[in-house]
């Protein structure tokens, strides 16, 4: 069977790292399950969810020009229609939440969300700098 972006695929869990899992593909083909691609829930510990020896079935995702496979458990399993249009639960960890800033259904695509993103940070950064300058008395500090 031929590897090819797209294409489903089974293979063998050969090794687990902090960052993702190694996948025996057979033909001496081994590819790369990160972390973030195992589950569509968050996976804090990766051997919770999979084990040396597990037969899983992956999504290519990559093939890049050194021969490494990026590789997707979660792209790679069937979502009930239903499912699929549920959103994920998000875990924002004490960050404020943005689903207020745009209605949900937008889609945006990545070029208005990287520029948003941007945006977001440079007004944060700004906010920041002009605060710490004024604990510091400004440019220049005091001359005596």
């Amino acid at each position: 069977m031929s590897i090819e972006v797209g294409s489903k695929v089974e293979g063998k869990v050969t090794g687990i790292a902090n960052f993702g899992a190694f996948i025996d593909l057979g033909n001496n083909k081994t590819g790369l399950v990160h972390i973030s691609e195992v589950s569509d829930s968050y996976v804090e510990n990766i051997n919770e969810e999979l084990e040396v020896g597990q037969t899983v079935t992956v999504k290519v995702l990559s093939i890049a020009d050194d021969g490494k496979i990026g590789l997707s458990i979660r792209k790679a399993q069937e979502k009930p229609a239903a499912e699929a249009s549920k959103p994920r639960p998000s875990s924002n960890r004490g960050r404020p939440s943005s689903s207020n800033k745009r209605p949900a259904a937008k889609k945006d695509d990545f070029d208005s969300l990287m520029n948003s993103f941007l945006k977001d940070s440079e007004d944060r950064l700004t906010s920041l700098k002009r605060h710490t300058e004024n604990k510091r008395g400004g440019r220049g500090g005091r001359k005596g």
